[in-house]
């Protein structure tokens, strides 16, 4: 046996999958910034995985317009321009009141206690400017909710966009020079609690056109 030998580099579908999940994770939440480009090499030495693992994530990203593809091979993340933001805004306006819906009939006390104490957790990351925190936190309190919906099929079309505006979100949100808390939320909780659909529509609505205004302006 050769002690020395170095151990040999996992190539197997699980190393895929879990670069692939891993990657995506850091783009919606804001991790990278818009531009940041990404290198085979680079992520395989970082991960301890051969480059093909590696090279299959990120064309998967690739088509998911997570990630984008030069004509001379640079892969990056998205740089966005006011446009495109508002386009995919105009989608998330569109679909998540939609999917708020769906999950109204089945958002219990459980699920509106653990929608509270992720907005206070979105609140305190906005107090102490954690742009990556902020994102991340505003994500999963939509999210948790959107699961009740039992519609996955939107759910992926919107997960989608996040990982489109990640990058993008992030760099607004750090550009501004003071926090900006989630007042939106506490309308969503409060029409969950009440049971009213049209103003459970009105302020998912109101979340995502509004916010990105502000972070816009």
């Amino acid at each position: 046996m050769n002690i020395g030998a170095q151990k040999p580099k996992d190539t197997g579908p699980a190393a895929h999958e879990r670069i692939y999940r891993g990657l995506r994770q850091q783009i919606m939440h804001g991790e990278l910034s818009p531009g940041q480009a990404l290198t085979l090499r680079g992520m395989a030495e970082q991960a301890g995985v051969s480059m093909t693992p590696v090279r299959e994530a990120l064309r998967r990203l690739v088509a998911e317009g997570a990630l984008t593809l030069s004509l001379s091979g640079r892969v990056s993340t998205p740089e966005l321009g006011p446009e495109r933001i508002e386009e995919l805004a105009s989608l998330r306006a569109l679909l998540e009141p939609e999917l708020a819906s769906r999950a109204l009939p089945r958002a219990h006390v459980a699920l509106i206690e653990r929608m509270q104490a992720i907005n206070a957790l979105n609140q305190e990351a906005a107090e102490r400017r954690d742009a990556v925190a902020y994102v991340r936190t505003n994500l999963e309190f939509h999210r948790m909710l959107y699961l009740r919906a039992q519609a996955p099929a939107i759910l992926a079309v919107v997960e989608t966009v996040w990982l489109q505006l990640g990058p993008s979100m992030r760099m607004l949100y750090a550009r501004r020079d003071q926090p900006a808390p989630p007042h939106h939320h506490r309308t969503i909780i409060a029409a969950l609690k009440a049971g009213h659909e049209p103003g459970l529509r009105l302020a998912l609505r109101a979340d995502v056109t509004h916010g990105l205004r502000q972070l816009m302006g």
